[in-house]
């Protein structure tokens, strides 16, 4: 059953929204991340180092000692949530504008939104999760362990990606 454009109005309103929360999210993260670089890096050093991991578990060969490179894979998750941050700010604007628009005109919208919903879902997924979690056993760990906040990351954004591709009338 076809909505009334004022509930399709609404449904377009709330997935912009959603992707704002999103945008905030991101934003906050990165900003603190930017703005205070050496405490979310020592937790990285340490997940790479695998600081927590038993010294005689057979995944102790993970470990990566280079700083340089612990540097590397921290910038690139801060790139990573700037971008989704933006992507999602101008997604969820784009939205807004659209939102009493044509469907292929709000769809059109969307494009940045999905993109950066993406890219949080990955970060979330590939780079904490499987990269973190399991590659690095982070799982281990007691005083640095963020396995269950990444899921809970990689979960929004993919409850969020699936809302918001959902089919406009």
């Amino acid at each position: 059953m076809p909505q009334s454009p004022d509930g399709l109005f609404m449904v377009r309103v709330a997935k912009a929204l959603v992707v704002m929360s999103m945008a905030l999210y991101l934003s906050l993260i990165a900003f603190g991340n930017i703005t205070d670089y050496n405490t979310n890096f020592v937790f990285v050093q340490k997940v790479m180092r695998m600081e927590e991991v038993p010294a005689t578990s057979a995944a102790a060969y993970r470990a990566i000692l280079e700083p340089a490179l612990h540097h590397a894979v921290y910038l690139f998750i801060i790139a990573i949530e700037t971008v989704a941050a933006v992507l999602l700010w101008w997604g969820g604007a784009g939205m807004l504008r659209r939102s009493r628009a044509a469907a292929a005109e709000f769809v059109e919208g969307k494009r940045p939104a999905v993109l950066g919903l993406l890219l949080v879902f990955l970060l979330g997924h590939v780079v904490f999760l499987s990269g973190a979690v399991e590659w690095f056993q982070m799982w281990m760990a007691s005083n640095f362990n963020a396995g269950t906040t990444a899921f809970q990351m990689f979960i929004t954004a993919l409850v969020a990606l699936i809302f918001v591709a959902m089919p406009d009338a």
